[in-house]
């Protein structure tokens, strides 16, 4: 079975062409006609995804080819897909940018699920070059179509009647403009996404919506990439229970100090187990649960109002000293330790559940995919963060990672009792992340 739908994936010729921008503006457009769309992100970025949310009202979906399997990623597209009447994807860097060479770039999802390609070009001082450009982007490779360009940073109309005439030499359709306007740049991604952020995003949206649906023709634009959607079933996953008592629990940290999480880790989380949310920065106590799940994020931000859950501090160490099965990635690694170090030098006391310190001063940036095996499973992940613990040695790392060359690098993975924490976001779509204690 198929259904047709406008399906795309928005790409540029390098970052900071305006991906994002667009998209954001875009999945208003649509939201205000009404039309349910969903959206998805190339890679494993969080954050953008968190604005695709704000814009358009659904969750975004990450779409990667490193982390999951080909097959895998089709199914979760067919998944997400099916319940929308259009589907918007946003690429990450520039078209043919991957991991290695084109792996894991956009063009690689546009072909894994024949989607076209929509290219935001910044023509910022140039005009009939940008024929060479969609050339190549276009011709470059035939399993890629690239059905239209949208021209970034516009100086006038008589700026964008010269990209109209170098679309028309190279047979790709132009399908509008953004005229070149102030403050319509994506804020800092490292701010964290507060209520007063969040705010600042809902208002970009609008504005960009506006342009685009003054300068662009979206009616085109949803016509020529209106697509049969392949359907893709997946077989039923059996929960995991725990005697009379039923499903097992599973508690999630969720606020603006831990909202790291990928959508497709929480939806197979809740098909195995009920999941259950808490928010350290409000106060929350520990909820009753067989695990516990602390993903990435800001604690830094919040180090203040954390340190002052002295609670759920006590209950995590209970919790850890009796045996539970607690998991906590990056940001909830830090707010694991004993004490976090701000780059200012200010010591903020944290959950001290693993016997380590964490510290932002000398900030340097970690950032990369990574694999290991763990208890007979291949793990997929990507490692993003400043941060860094002060006495590496303390614990032992529990298992070697590795970089997409294959080389080892010095990211640990440790296991403290039942506790298992490191700087890497994992992603669970194809690994039984409760086989990790039994």
């Amino acid at each position: 079975m198929s259904l047709a739908k406008p399906q795309f994936l928005i790409a540029a010729a390098a970052s900071g062409s305006g991906k994002t921008t667009f998209t954001m503006g875009l999945l208003r457009v649509l939201k205000r006609r009404g039309l349910p769309v969903q959206p998805f992100k190339c890679g494993p970025d969080y954050i953008d995804g968190k604005f695709h949310a704000l814009a358009s009202g659904r969750e975004s979906v990450n779409l990667d080819t490193w982390m999951a399997s080909e097959a895998h990623v089709r199914a979760v597209y067919s998944r997400y897909a099916r319940e929308a009447s259009a589907c918007v994807v946003e690429g990450v860097m520039g078209l043919f940018d991957g991991y290695d060479r084109m792996k894991g770039s956009s063009a690689e999802i546009a072909s894994l699920l024949h989607l076209p390609v929509i290219v935001i070009l910044n023509a910022r001082s140039s005009a009939y070059t940008v024929a060479a450009v969609l050339y190549g982007l276009k011709h470059f490779c035939p399993q890629v179509e690239v059905a239209g360009v949208i021209f970034n940073q516009v100086g006038s109309p008589s700026h964008y009647a010269y990209l109209k005439e170098a679309c028309a030499d190279v047979d790709v359709a132009d399908l509008g403009y953004l005229p070149k306007v102030k403050d319509i740049e994506v804020p800092s991604r490292h701010l964290g996404l507060t209520i007063g952020r969040a705010a600042e995003i809902e208002a970009l949206s609008d504005r960009v919506a506006d342009l685009i649906e003054q300068y662009v023709d979206v009616d085109r634009l949803l016509a020529l990439t209106t697509r049969s959607q392949e359907v893709v079933d997946t077989p039923p996953v059996s929960p995991i229970t725990s005697g009379e008592s039923g499903r097992k629990r599973i508690a999630v940290a969720q606020d603006a100090a831990f909202n790291f999480l990928y959508k497709e880790n929480l939806d197979v989380f809740s098909q195995k187990a009920e999941v259950v949310t808490f928010s350290p920065l409000a106060g929350d106590a520990l909820p009753q649960a067989d695990y516990v799940y602390l993903p990435g994020g800001y604690p830094e931000f919040f180090a203040d109002a954390l340190s002052r859950n002295v609670r759920l501090g006590a209950q995590l160490r209970d919790f850890a000293g009796q045996g539970g099965r607690l998991f906590a990635e990056c940001g909830g690694m830090m707010y694991l330790c004993r004490q976090l170090v701000s780059q200012e030098g200010e010591v903020y006391p944290m959950a001290g559940v693993l016997p380590l310190d964490c510290t932002l001063e000398k900030m340097r940036l970690h950032l990369g995919y990574r694999t290991a095996r763990y208890r007979g499973m291949q793990l997929k992940g990507h490692e993003f963060h400043y941060s860094s613990v002060v006495q590496p040695d303390a614990l032992p790392s529990e298992v070697c990672q590795y970089n997409v060359k294959g080389a080892p690098v010095d990211t640990p993975l440790y296991r403290y009792r039942n506790v298992i924490a490191g700087y890497t976001h994992w992603y669970w779509g194809e690994n039984d992340f409760f086989n990790l204690w039994d």
